[in-house]
C-alpha cells in the first residue's frame, strides 16, 4: 500500500463515520448536551483531517476529489 491509497482508505473511513453521526444526529440519538457536544466534536474533528489529506493530497494530484473518491468511495 503506497501513501495515496492509504491517504484514500482512511479518507474514506473518515467520511464514513462523519455520515454516520451525522445520522445519529438526525435521528436523535443523543441523549443530552453533552453527548450531543461529543458528537458534533468528532464531526469537527474528521472533518479537519479530511481537509488535511486533501492539502497534503494536493501536492501529487491535479484533481484530487476525483483521486479521493475514484477507489474507495462506492457512491461514485
Amino acid at each position: 500500500m503506497d501513501v495515496v491509497d492509504f491517504a484514500q482508505y482512511l479518507y474514506k473511513q473518515f467520511r464514513t463515520r462523519e455520515e454516520e453521526l451525522v445520522s445519529a444526529l438526525a435521528s436523535d440519538l443523543p441523549k443530552n448536551w453533552e453527548e450531543y457536544k461529543m458528537i458534533v466534536g468528532e464531526i469537527r474533528g474528521l472533518a479537519h483531517a479530511q481537509d488535511e489529506i486533501k492539502a497534503l493530497l494536493e501536492k501529487t494530484s491535479d484533481d484530487v476529489e476525483e483521486l479521493l473518491s475514484s477507489k474507495y468511495d462506492s457512491r461514485r
